[in-house]
């Protein structure tokens, strides 16, 4: 047997381990996948999305690249996924959000986008791997899979390598578009706007004073007396039981000096 048939029955080859982790993980993949699609609030759609990068990290380290797949669950799963959902849970993002397009025809023009994308993938995807026969990562991985994917990555694939660059840009302009709330004109309020309503009859401008200023107790459900007397409004919890205070307890302890 000759060295190409032996790499050739090896990589036809597939361990009981392997074969036990691919259908575990490839069914919660595929529901990963779905779970994006379908899910109405960003921040779940991007946990699902999460789901599905770690299934393909593992299958990475299954096909002799641990490289790529350290990379796909440290960087793209722990670092850039981990970074777009903390921004979607900061400004805050809901299905009624979805009603609201920031770019007209955004979706029209997401979906025949996406569907001319995935041909165009599909295409060239089949013609690219059109009677090729798997033959493992061994030769590849000869002198370390490091160094193989370097070669590859800055000689014969630059341009994909490049391509891919300004699809990530891409994404991370999208990805702010996305968190971008527009503001009808309506809702914005000028300065001078801002200084009447803090100023209003009713409104207090000024630092409120602390829990306890002033106060006959030290309980957080007794307000505070300003300094003519009157009792604080704006020291203490709106949930929380004001006490009945008697006129004794109410009374000045006679303990200044």
């Amino acid at each position: 047997m000759t060295t190409a048939q032996t790499v050739l029955a090896a990589s036809q080859h597939v361990s009981t381990g392997e074969a036990v982790t691919f259908w575990i993980l490839a069914p919660l993949a595929l529901l990963g996948a779905i779970g994006m699609v379908w899910a109405r609030n960003a921040v779940h759609s991007a946990l699902w999305l999460v789901l599905t990068m770690l299934c393909l990290g593992v299958f990475y380290v299954l096909q002799s690249g641990p490289f790529i797949g350290m990379v796909q669950i440290i960087v793209y799963t722990g670092a850039i996924m981990m970074l777009f959902l903390f921004v979607l849970m900061l400004v805050g993002r809901d299905s009624s959000d979805s009603l609201i397009e920031t770019l007209r025809g955004q979706r029209v023009a997401a979906l025949v986008l996406g569907v001319a994308f995935a041909a165009l993938i599909g295409t060239g995807l089949f013609r690219a791997l059109e009677g090729t026969s798997a033959v493992g990562l061994d030769a590849a991985n000869a002198n370390g899979n490091v160094q193989g994917i370097s070669r590859l990555l800055f000689t014969r694939y630059v341009f994909a390598f490049e391509v891919t660059s300004a699809l990530l840009i891409t994404a991370a302009v999208g990805a702010m578009v996305l968190a971008h709330v527009e503001r009808r004109k309506g809702e914005r309020l000028t300065q001078v706007e801002q200084m009447r309503a803090r100023f209003a009859p009713g409104n207090y401008p000024g630092p409120k004073a602390g829990p306890g200023v002033f106060a006959t107790s030290t309980s957080v459900a007794t307000p505070a007396r300003l300094p003519d007397g009157t009792l604080s409004d704006t020291t203490h919890s709106k949930i929380l039981p004001t006490r009945e205070l008697t006129s004794s307890e109410a009374a000045l302890k006679g303990t200044e000096k």
